[in-house]
């Protein structure tokens, strides 16, 4: 598989806090990779590491191949465009004049593309009207914009959807679906609102204290998350036997829990197991979504 990240080790330190501790992570290529933690887990220490705005006290990160201590590294960030924290916009200025003063940025030899790019983001049509009467999913686009002016193929979004209505949101998922799907652009996201992520991603990184802690694929989520009937019993190793004989997909958690994937007749499971003395203690019906999967992976009260 071919990877536009991989950190290594990775690790930031500022005096007495350790906001990276050896942080191993990929992207795979063409993904739409989920970067989920808390506040204070380290995910906007981590964007800025790679966008160079700050350097690493440890380990060290490539993009597209090229470590970070590599003089390549400057032409290899110019695949990489990013919105970080809130997006760098003149506010009065145009949206097309804010692409042209990026353009000029970025030593573009003219402002080819700029009605094309407008157009992608849907920002066609505002003319004359300033960034500072944008609303705050205007801004966003405007933002995204802004991030594509250098044709990356790697886009890196801190908190992209973080304060819009439920419109902004929806046009927000749309346009990143869009650049992924018909751009081919790899997207990381870093963002708390893990009901909409569930919507995008492909790919998701579980970050705590500045470490990964689960790297997994959209399908091995669906898979831990599916709904399932968690049986208390005395002894799992009977459960199982029993299970095994009726066909029954199940995975074991303990000696004394575990998630059944299917319905049952369960009057007859229940006679079955006391044939075996095997008592039942609980069954409940279980259902994870990517919050409650987080919270039970890291602990604590939520995500940022």
């Amino acid at each position: 598989m071919d990877y536009v990240l991989k950190t290594n080790s990775l690790c930031k330190r500022y005096r007495r806090f350790q906001a990276l501790d050896g942080l191993t992570m990929k992207v795979p290529k063409g993904a739409i990779y989920g970067f989920v933690g808390k506040n204070g887990a380290g995910k906007t220490t981590l964007i800025r590491l790679l966008c160079g705005l700050q350097y690493p006290t440890g380990g060290d990160f490539e993009l597209y191949g090229v470590k970070n201590t590599e003089k390549a590294i400057y032409r290899a960030r110019r695949r990489m465009g990013a919105v970080v924290e809130t997006p760098s916009i003149y506010p009065d200025m145009t949206a097309e004049d804010n692409l042209k003063q990026q353009y000029r940025f970025l030593g573009a030899p003219d402002f080819n593309g700029i009605r094309e790019l407008l157009k992608l983001v849907g920002l066609e049509n505002t003319g004359k009207k300033t960034a500072k009467h944008f609303s705050l999913g205007m801004k966003q686009r405007l933002g995204i914009a802004m991030a594509l002016c250098g044709n990356p193929d790697f886009l890196i979004l801190d908190e992209p959807i973080n304060g819009l209505d439920p419109q902004g949101i929806i046009e927000i998922r749309e346009l990143i679906l869009k650049l992924n799907r018909e751009q081919e652009i790899t997207v990381l996201i870093s963002s708390h609102i893990l009901d909409e992520l569930s919507r995008l991603a492909t790919h998701y990184g579980f970050i705590d204290s500045g470490r990964i802690v689960r790297e997994m694929s959209a399908g091995e989520l669906e898979d831990a998350c599916r709904k399932c009937v968690r049986m208390t019993v005395t002894d799992t190793g009977v459960l199982a036997r029993v299970l095994d004989d009726m066909g029954v997909e199940y995975k074991i958690l303990s000696d004394t829990a575990a998630d059944v994937y299917a319905k049952l007749p369960f009057s007859r499971l229940a006679i079955a197991l006391s044939e075996k003395n095997c008592e039942v203690i609980s069954m409940e019906e279980h259902d994870e979504n990517l919050e409650s999967f987080y919270v039970n992976l890291v602990g604590g009260a939520g995500s940022d």
